[in-house]
């Protein structure tokens, strides 16, 4: 069925929202135009993938690593929420997620964004900056993790599997289906139009979005506790988010 050009608009304005706030300060500007969406698929980066492994991404190896899956408990005002993470499929994604939670970086954040008009589409958060009672309210979902050794925002390539592959793509969004795809209760991290921009911004999708296929990268589902998922509203907090499982899994360079 083709989409009403009204509804294609809406789509496009969900989509681009989406890039937005997962992107640095330095990016928003370059980050604007609805023709930038990373999520169509007649761009060049959408077109079938090279060979791109984990040993052709600048400073991967310096990255964490989740060698099978875990377990995250996430509390929202007072009520659990269950994530498997995936490092069977998304191993630097999920380990980058798993590390973020145990060093305690999503404890008192904001979810920023919740998008259920005009129907279901995300519930995003994870910007550090939402900590800050005197960080202004307009700059969340700009920020990500800094690493209080670099002094930078930790950064994470885009990593995606395909059905049948050994092992996962990096650094480009493809048309083939992902092995993780974006069905109801997927979680998946938030980046700005670059691919490799990912750094601790993720978000639940209230739907099946399978449009973002191949474009953003999930690393996980929530199998418990997708109730309290519904209900979150913009400016609710993440109580704690605590690895319940899996803990020994994640692997981080010294």
């Amino acid at each position: 069925m083709r989409l009403k050009f009204s509804q294609f608009l809406v789509l496009l304005l969900m989509i681009g929202g989406l890039m937005l706030t997962g992107c640095s300060a330095d990016q928003v500007a370059s980050s604007t135009s609805p023709n930038s969406t990373a999520t169509s698929k007649s761009t060049e980066e959408a077109k079938t993938p090279s060979n791109k492994n984990n040993q052709s991404v600048p400073g991967i190896n310096n990255l964490p690593r989740l060698e099978g899956k875990a377990t995250v408990v996430m509390t929202v005002k007072g009520s659990p929420i269950t994530i498997e993470v995936d490092g069977d499929n998304a191993p630097i994604t999920a380990g980058n997620f798993v590390d973020l939670v145990e060093k305690g970086v999503y404890d008192g954040l904001v979810f920023h964004r919740v998008v259920r008009e005009p129907q279901p589409f995300v519930v995003q958060g994870g910007d550090p900056q939402s900590k800050d009672s005197n960080t202004s309210p307009q700059l969340w979902g700009t920020g990500g993790y800094i690493d209080p050794k670099l002094k930078t925002e930790r950064r994470i390539p885009l990593e995606i599997k395909p059905e049948g592959a050994e092992q996962p793509v990096y650094g480009q969004t493809i048309t083939q289906k992902p092995v993780l795809i974006h069905k109801l209760g997927a979680v998946a991290m938030a980046r700005s139009q670059m691919p490799d921009s990912a750094s601790s911004q993720f978000y639940f999708a209230l739907a099946d979005l399978g449009f973002l296929d191949g474009n953003y990268a999930v690393f996980g589902y929530v199998t418990d506790g997708f109730d309290v998922v519904n209900k979150i509203q913009e400016g609710d907090k993440i109580d704690s988010a605590k690895v319940v499982k899996g803990a020994e899994n994640l692997k981080v360079p010294q």
